[in-house]
């Protein structure tokens, strides 16, 4: 794989974890509203294993976080060491050239 597709791929993955991320942190939520609405109606199921299952989901959004920062760290290092703008710059030129 050339340098250019392996840092594309890189930050395709970026974004995906960020997705990964916005979607747990939609899910945090959805389970804290259940949560607000179980006061009112007090079922004991809900009560006993929503706080367990909004831990679970918390403790993953953290790791999807750290893998997020440290990923996003590498990708950003991969794209400095390698001369990624200045590939992508020549690639730009390249195609232009061909047209």
């Amino acid at each position: 794989m050339d340098t250019l597709k392996k840092f594309e791929l890189m930050e395709k993955i970026v974004r995906e974890l960020e997705d990964l991320q916005h979607s747990q942190q939609a899910i945090i939520q959805k389970i804290g509203k259940i949560e607000v609405d179980n006061i009112e109606l007090g079922d004991q199921r809900l009560e006993k294993d929503l706080p367990d299952m909004h831990q679970r989901v918390s403790d993953n959004l953290d790791n999807i976080k750290e893998l997020l920062d440290a990923f996003a760290n590498k990708t950003e290092k991969f794209g400095d060491k390698n001369k990624v703008d200045a590939l992508k710059e020549q690639q730009a030129l390249n195609n232009a050239n061909r047209k």
